[in-house]
């Protein structure tokens, strides 16, 4: 399943009326923790309670070692690496990856105070056809690398959301400028995808696989897998 890369679909539609990066940051303590670990090191994700058909999904899997052995098979410099196809275990050199999955879908879980930003975890979409419902991948996801957009930009993209729309439902707040300036990210995903966790500890390791080397299809040509484990349910 592949994230768009045009700018047709940067504009695409969102329907998000606005988005709160601060909440972000509320109930950590109660949030399960997932170690994600590769040959070029590790990280930690936190799953949003927030997105409770999306975290429970991604916590069987790994209960279940269903991640372990797969392959980061698409990455994207400035943008995303992607993970989590089914068919990429044990998959031949060169084989073009992104279709695999567990047989089943998500429903999306939009949840406003959730935005792509730099460490974002986010479902990949279920089909590369037009989808209206959206619905996740059940076992595709990536994490967000992005680029620093600074306020003019974002209001461009504000402004192209809104344009012909009586009462604007694209804002961000004060706070989330600051951020994607700040931090970066992907905010033209914001209102298609689910993001349903972030990356805690490890950032590090994002920026270091988006720098690897990669074939026509964006697959990694030395392979690098993931190994999963809940370091707190």
């Amino acid at each position: 399943m592949r994230l768009p890369t045009t700018a047709a679909k940067l504009l695409a539609g969102l329907s998000i009326l606005s988005l709160f990066v601060g909440a972000s940051s509320a109930n950590e303590g109660g949030r399960p923790r997932v170690e994600i670990r590769t040959e070029l090191g590790s990280l930690i994700v936190e799953l949003y309670n927030e997105t409770p058909l999306h975290r429970d999904n991604f916590l069987k899997l790994v209960k279940e070692g269903r991640y372990d052995s797969l392959l980061w098979h698409r990455v994207i410099p400035a943008f995303m690496i992607q993970g989590g196809d089914t068919d990429s275990k044990n998959a031949r050199a060169g084989v073009a990856l992104g279709n695999g999955g567990p047989g089943y879908t998500v429903p999306m879980e939009l949840t406003p105070a959730f935005i792509h930003k730099k460490g974002a975890l986010s479902a990949a979409p279920a089909s590369d056809e037009v989808d209206p419902e959206n619905a996740s991948n059940g076992s595709q996801f990536y994490v967000v690398q992005g680029k620093s957009w600074q306020p003019n930009e974002l209001q461009m993209l504000v402004d192209r959301k809104n344009r012909g729309l009586a009462v604007p439902k694209y804002v961000y707040t004060p706070e989330q400028v600051a951020t994607y300036a700040r931090v970066g990210g992907a905010p033209h995903l914001d209102g298609d995808y689910t993001v349903f966790g972030e990356v805690v500890d490890g950032l590090e390791l994002v920026d270091r696989i988006a720098t690897v080397a990669c074939d026509q299809n964006d697959r990694p040509l030395t392979d690098l897998h993931m190994y999963m484990r809940v370091l707190k349910p």
